[in-house]
């Protein structure tokens, strides 16, 4: 199963931090298009937020997990419009969630407030 965490800031709502790990399993390797997906919205978020706003993210990722943060000290414009893409990729997830629940579970939590 396909395991996706997004963390809030207390605060104000806004997604400091996401990770999606696991494997789908819905079919075999290069066949499995929950696992394609998953992987083109949550990649493709990290590669549009970068090119579209110029904010560099904290990426990693390690036999197919990845781990984003968001950077802490942003302008307001610029968080404006990482949040913008972020929220787009969480609608995203949960449509897939929505057709493929079996395979991909998405949790959203808040959490203790990081200095801003």
């Amino acid at each position: 199963m396909i395991r996706v965490k997004l963390e809030r800031r207390a605060s104000d709502g806004a997604i400091v931090r996401y990770r999606v790990t696991g494997h789908a399993e819905y079919d075999v390797s290069g066949k499995d298009i929950v696992c394609a997906a998953v992987s083109a919205v949550s990649v493709g978020t990290v590669n549009a937020v970068e090119a579209l706003t110029g904010v560099r993210l904290k990426a990693s990722m390690r036999h197919g997990d990845l781990d984003v943060a968001i950077p802490d000290e942003l302008p307001q414009d610029a968080a404006d419009k990482v949040q913008l893409l972020l929220s787009s990729m969480l609608v995203m997830l949960q449509s897939i969630e929505e057709s493929y629940g079996k395979y991909i579970t998405i949790n959203d939590s808040t959490i203790m407030n990081r200095r801003r």
